[in-house]
């Protein structure tokens, strides 16, 4: 074979020498079509250009090279700065990376992931930029479509429980308002007899079924977290201590009540009658899944939520808490019951007792004061409701002032302007007031009040709806005070939600009464309110 022939085969036989790292790294680059990559100038000049950013962006490379990178950004976007805003980030921190809204050649948007990486000489000199984006409009729009499947739902849950909690008060308030009505008429009948037992009677019966109707929207209220709280330092164990006979008188007798109170317990920051109220509830939950007996138990206990469980649950700040720990040995839930027993009006009962409402409370309650409630339950072997409030930062009073079981009665001397745009719930709350002894004088709203105010310098106190029209009782009361430093002021309202109540927690010194009230709750009210 001749010599030369031989050569090249040997030529063609002997492996090709491998491409240097820079003609990988630009094959790489250039090979790319998922990823615009190219290089910044310092100044955000584009000064190289892959095929993958032509196929995402829409310019050639001799189109865009030479350009600023601001190109790629929407007009409102480069009116904010935010491309230099992004180079100076990668300037001063070596790397920026991010997500937003870009601009194609032909003027269509997407939704871009950005890599930019500060390139420095060995002398740490800045060359240049190296960027690289990513197309993500997909996977972003595939997210808003999920999340508005997401509000659908929610919002369809919101209206499921909307139908399920106005069926359920209808329900109720239908019950109380026949017995009130029903009342009435008989009492209406039994005077034209003459029967005057009969009809007190009859008002006693009204005024039973009035209480459980307000008793009912206090609930809804806590459910809500629109209850007006007024919190307090309180040491849980000595409340415990001096609810048990209360809770003792809640069970029946063949259920045994322990209480296991934790020693060097932190204060609670809470509302003293709203924990009562709770732990009532609670007991008579408990006291009903166990119609053969059982026992309760009510354990206290320092508790630390870390940041961990606060992110596995909802709304749970992490902190300190004081756990209140309600456990009965009854009929107890399946998992689905328990997952539903915060629900208004959801209830395991089937005999028609209760509204449904007892531990839709508790947990409307325990969120309003910042803390936050469980509930643990095994089908046959009973029920655990966790109640956490949060610690105080005080510790509690050593002695509270004990109410005067007598009905406190003021005096002609002391006159109260009571102000109400309502003119039966006016005339009520002044006829309260005349009988408990006050001389009083009532106004329809803020102006007529504040001209009563200059015919009458010997007034006590200001008496005041808050939500009225045209100025509310927080402004009325503003001017009030503004005119006449010192006057006391007692705000009363059905609503909530309003101008002295931030949070649904009371403003400390403000006196406030929710309606409806009682002439008994009425009376200490006022006497808090002027001072004794």
């Amino acid at each position: 074979m001749p010599f030369g022939i031989k050569w090249l085969r040997r030529q063609r036989e002997q492996p090709k020498s491998a491409p240097s790292a820079e003609e990988q790294f630009r094959l790489l680059v250039e090979g790319v079509a998922d990823y615009a990559i190219y290089l910044l100038a310092p100044d955000g000049t584009v000064t190289s250009w892959n095929p993958g950013a032509e196929r995402i962006k829409g310019y050639r490379a001799d189109e865009i090279v030479g350009q600023p990178f601001s190109r790629f950004f929407a007009p409102d976007d480069c009116a904010a700065g935010l491309p230099e805003r992004i180079l100076e980030t990668a300037r001063a921190e070596g790397r920026f990376e991010g997500e937003g809204v870009r601009v194609r050649k032909n003027g269509s948007r997407f939704h871009a992931h950005v890599v930019i990486n500060a390139m420095k000489s060995a002398e740490g000199k800045l060359i240049g930029f190296a960027k690289v984006t990513r197309d993500v409009t997909e996977r972003v729009e595939a997210q808003q479509s999920l999340q508005r499947i997401q509000e659908q739902l929610a919002q369809s849950q919101k209206m499921e429980a909307l139908g399920q909690l106005t069926g359920g008060m209808a329900h109720d308030f239908n019950n109380m308002l026949a017995v009130i009505t029903g009342a009435f008429q008989l009492c209406q009948r039994a005077l034209g007899r003459g029967e005057q037992d009969k009809a007190q009677e009859y008002i006693a019966s009204g005024l039973d079924g009035a209480k459980r109707a307000t008793d009912l929207i206090k609930r809804l209220l806590a459910f809500a977290r629109q209850q007006p709280l007024a919190p307090t330092a309180l040491d849980a164990n000595v409340l415990l201590r001096n609810m048990s006979e209360i809770l003792r008188r809640t069970l029946s007798g063949d259920i045994e009540l322990e209480t296991v109170l934790a020693g060097g317990l932190w204060p609670i920051n809470a509302d003293q009658s709203q924990v009562e109220s709770a732990l009532v509830n609670l007991a008579a939950n408990a006291r009903d899944a166990m119609p053969q007996g059982g026992k309760l138990t009510i354990e206290t206990a320092n508790a630390h939520l870390d940041d961990r469980y606060a992110a596995q649950h909802v709304d749970v700040p992490p902190g300190q808490y004081v756990l209140i720990a309600v456990t009965d040995t009854g009929t107890g839930m399946s998992p689905e019951q328990a997952a539903k027993a915060f629900e208004p009006f959801f209830t395991t009962k089937t005999d028609n007792r209760g509204t449904g409402l007892g531990l839709a409370q508790v947990y409307g309650f325990a969120k309003q004061s910042g803390g936050h409630a469980r509930i643990y339950s095994e089908l046959g072997h009973g029920t655990t409701v966790k109640l956490y409030l949060p610690r105080s930062a005080i510790p509690p009073a050593d002695s509270r002032p004990k109410r005067s079981e007598n009905t406190p009665l003021g005096s002609t001397r002391e006159t109260i302007l009571v102000v109400e745009d309502e003119p039966r719930v006016r005339q009520l709350a002044a006829e309260g007031l005349r009988e408990l002894g006050y001389s009083v004088i009532e106004a329809d709203g803020a102006e007529a009040a504040l001209n009563l105010m200059s015919q009458h310098s010997n007034i006590a106190l200001l008496f005041t709806d808050v939500v009225m029209p045209k100025v509310d009782g927080r402004k009325l009361a503003d001017e009030a005070l503004r005119r006449r430093p010192g006057l006391k002021v007692l705000f009363t309202t059905g609503f909530t939600k309003n101008a002295i109540i931030h949070g649904g927690v009371l403003d400390p010194n403000t006196h406030f009464i929710a309606k409806p009230f009682t002439l008994e709750e009425l009376a200490h009210k006022v006497r808090e309110a002027i001072g004794r």
